[in-house]
């Protein structure tokens, strides 16, 4: 299956570009107080290593505005600014290095002070994003219209506002906080304008709710090839975000798996060893800085029985296929010996090693 783009016009922001032809861009947000610049440039760097490409930083107040000039130099992501209620904020921002501005227009809706963020922007060569979420958009006939019809009514109002001087450097987000109001909302909005869009679930809940929603919202439009950028928004560090993030692109292989791919099987009554503890320990292990940054991905997989488990060993770079408390270590689909199960993690961890 090959998942066809849909067509987007092309925004740069920083050094990164998206939309068009461009990979699906990860992004993340900062956790800390921008104005504490040591903590936000190491949280930015950090992220940066886990693959991100993008970083959204809130800006409150005066003190964090200005602190953007200071974190860029320090920094290699682009940084977009995340304001709300105050327009000066915005300008603030952009005069002090962001690489793109995020304005609700659930708080920030004056003609008048949209066309003076407008002319920062223009001003600073840097582009605009409209984020819209359900939490705050404003719209006529209150419960009896749609989520997705509110947010899309919202968005194409500020879009018609902000086109009047002449702008188009544009990126869109319509984030609802369940599934399928955000899915109608993107599937809406993509047809009826040609900005790239940024995805994402807003107030997901918690890290496991949160991952659900995102993954099935945000797998559904990619599917369908709507998406330019996207955010799994979590209440827990944005690490685990972007490494969710990375996790349905490789699914849906809009991008090049990275470090080890660890395949393993769900484990029935024909399983006779504790499969489940072994592959708990080896994704620890594999979760570290030195597996996952890996020259060449590699697909690793340990299964638990006969049935399934020397075919899928076998059409991976390296696998165990398990019986009663030892299993059989495959290398690119080649028998090489057999392995105690006391031993298996120390041979695979040798054996990944060696292919480094």
């Amino acid at each position: 299956m090959h998942i066809k783009r849909r067509v987007s016009r092309v925004i740069k922001i920083g050094g990164c570009l998206i939309g068009g032809k461009n990979p699906v861009a990860i992004q993340s947000m900062t956790k800390t107080r921008t104005a504490d610049i040591d903590n936000t440039v190491g949280q930015i760097n950090r992220l940066e290593k886990a693959g991100c490409a993008i970083v959204r930083l809130a800006i409150k107040d005066s003190f964090d505005a200005a602190a953007l000039k200071k974190i860029k130099p320090r920094v290699k992501l682009p940084l977009v600014a995340d304001i709300h209620f105050s327009h000066r904020l915005a300008i603030e921002a952009a005069e002090n290095g962001a690489d793109k501005v995020r304005l609700n227009p659930g708080n920030i809706d004056n003609p008048r002070q949209i066309k003076e963020v407008i002319a920062a922007l223009r001003a600073a060569g840097i582009p605009l994003r409209i984020g819209l979420n359900s939490g705050s958009v404003k719209g006529a006939g209150g419960r009896n219209v749609p989520m997705a019809d509110k947010l899309l009514a919202a968005c194409m109002n500020y879009v018609r506002i902000i086109e009047k001087q002449k702008f188009r450097d544009i990126v869109i987000s319509l984030k609802a906080n369940n599934v399928l109001d955000t899915v109608e909302a993107y599937r809406k909005v993509a047809g009826a304008c040609d900005y790239p869009l940024h995805l994402g679930v807003t107030a997901t809940g918690s890290p496991y709710q949160g991952i659900i929603k995102s993954s099935v919202a945000l797998g559904s439009l990619l599917l369908e090839g709507i998406g330019d950028t996207l955010r799994v928004s979590l209440t827990d560090s944005p690490l685990e975000e972007v490494k969710a993030a990375r996790a349905i692109l490789e699914s849906l292989e809009l991008c090049r798996p990275q470090g080890v791919q660890l395949i393993s099987c769900p484990t029935c009554g024909r399983c006779e060893l504790d499969l489940i503890d072994i592959v708990k320990k080896l994704e620890g292990k594999l979760s570290s800085v030195r597996y996952r940054n890996l020259v060449f991905p590699l697909k690793v997989a340990v299964m638990g029985c006969v049935v399934n488990g020397p075919g899928e060993a076998k059409e991976a770079d390296l696998g165990i296929a398990f019986g009663r408390g030892a299993g059989i270590l495959f290398s690119r689909g080649k028998m090489v010996k057999k392995v105690p199960e006391k031993d298996c993690i120390r041979v695979l961890l040798r054996e990944i090693d060696l292919r480094r």
